[in-house]
């Protein structure tokens, strides 16, 4: 499989491209796909079989299952870094290493439920959040070790994509693989 393939499945859905600054209509859309992403997530891994999912989305990829762990570990941290730019001024966030998390035994071999429902109940709180906050909110900022300075506006713009992103890779390889 050549590198464009294996792009092609890594990001089905093209890498994140950030926007410019963001109207009142763009950020309530964004939202919504940050409430809509738990359904898409269950839809995507609707009816798969253990094998299935311990199958990796793509050649050296994470299995389906790890993925699934990985929406709800990410957000978590997502929604912790809005709070944290809500309530400090421009906080330095704590990263972590999500390809390590993934290795972990919980991500590679626990059922996916606990974590559905986790991301359900994690982005009714996000989604509350957001709909909270005043277009002034959205210009706060934290301190991304690697990258900066992140408006919570970008961090919004990421966290919707990202979503669609590993559904994409779920909802992908199912085509691929012609599962039901």
């Amino acid at each position: 499989m050549g590198a464009t393939a294996s792009l092609n499945l890594s990001y089905p859905i093209g890498k994140f491209k950030p926007e410019g600054q963001l109207n009142d209509a763009q950020r309530e859309h964004l939202i919504g796909e940050i409430e809509e992403a738990p359904a898409r997530l269950r839809a995507a891994v609707g009816g798969l079989s253990d094998a299935q999912l311990d199958t990796p989305y793509r050649e050296g990829g994470w299995t389906v299952r790890q993925v699934v762990h990985h929406l709800a570990d990410s957000h978590i941290n997502a929604y912790i870094r809005f709070r944290l730019a809500m309530t400090e001024p421009s906080p330095t966030i704590k990263l972590y290493d999500q390809t390590r998390w993934a290795e972990l035994a919980d991500a590679r071999t626990a059922p996916i439920e606990p974590s559905l429902e986790l991301f359900e109940s994690l982005h009714e709180r996000f989604a509350m959040l957001l709909k909270s906050f005043e277009a002034v909110d959205f210009a706060k900022t934290f301190n991304h070790p690697e990258r900066g300075v992140v408006t919570l506006e970008r961090n919004l713009a990421m966290y919707a994509w990202h979503g669609r992103h590993h559904v994409g890779q779920i909802t992908s390889l199912r085509e691929r693989m012609g599962w039901k």
